[in-house]
């Protein structure tokens, strides 16, 4: 452009950053939304929410940090719009499903074994671990009932083990041997209430995982890195305008 119009480079670039689209979104009146966030950098993170019927991005917002409070927000937000929330599927961030507790929450499955894989590894060595894992991996195939007798059977097998203990030399403090597993199995059973809500609510068409938010959040960064050294207000107008222009989809 800047060849064609025999001007400079910045010359382009200055009257494109004053080109202002102004984008109507429609909105629909209900909604099963899917909400995560992302980040660029440490410091840089987008907060986004979407609805799983229509693909529509209702909310986003640049944050620094992921906060229960800035999901509450967004949340506030899109109803004081007039939007029903129908349901929200999110990631198992700690203390997050109990700010929605007038709204159907379920949490991702895929994030739950993700978590369980963090604690146990993908290749866990004892045989409660692989067993715990191989359980979770299940969680996509199984409804509530079968998972929890599966679960207790699993701890009952393994109670021993999982309560073993050690000490210092002189006996004088203890702790937990299998710090890990327990906290994967404590993860699996303080979420399993929030694990097949989309089961519960079949009528809603709750989605159970947050995969396809993935999927756009990896098209964004994709997309972002062909443009790789743009400023930071170029790079928040360019997030801006894809988002939006999703939703126009």
């Amino acid at each position: 452009m800047a060849d064609k119009y025999h001007c400079s480079l910045k010359t382009i670039q200055r009257r494109l950053d004053k080109v202002s689209v102004e984008y109507q979104i429609k909105r629909p009146n209900t909604a099963n939304i899917i909400i995560d966030t992302t980040y660029f950098s440490r410091k840089f993170g987008l907060m986004v929410f979407m609805d799983n019927t229509t693909r529509t991005v209702l909310y986003y917002a640049v944050v620094g940090h992921e906060t229960n409070s800035a999901y509450q927000q967004g949340v506030n937000h899109l109803v004081s719009l007039g939007v029903d929330i129908q349901s929200i599927t999110c990631d198992g961030r700690r203390g997050l499903r109990t700010v929605f507790i007038k709204t159907p929450c379920q949490i991702c499955q895929f994030h739950q074994i993700q978590i369980v894989t963090r604690y146990l590894t993908r290749r866990p060595k004892n045989i409660a671990s692989i067993e715990l894992r191989q359980l979770a991996l299940t969680l996509t195939q199984l409804d509530k009932t079968d998972f929890i007798e599966r679960l207790d059977h699993w701890y009952l097998t393994h109670e021993d083990y999982l309560n073993e203990r050690s000490a210092n030399e002189d006996n004088s403090r203890t702790w937990y041997t299998h710090k890990r597993l327990r906290s994967a199995y404590r993860s699996l059973r303080t979420n399993s209430d929030w694990l097949f809500t989309y089961q519960e609510y079949k009528h809603l068409d709750i989605p159970n995982t947050t995969n396809s938010l993935e999927g756009l959040f990896s098209e964004l960064k994709r997309q972002l890195h062909s443009h790789h050294g743009l400023s930071e207000y170029r790079k928040l107008r360019f997030i801006k305008d894809f988002l939006l222009s999703k939703s126009l989809k």
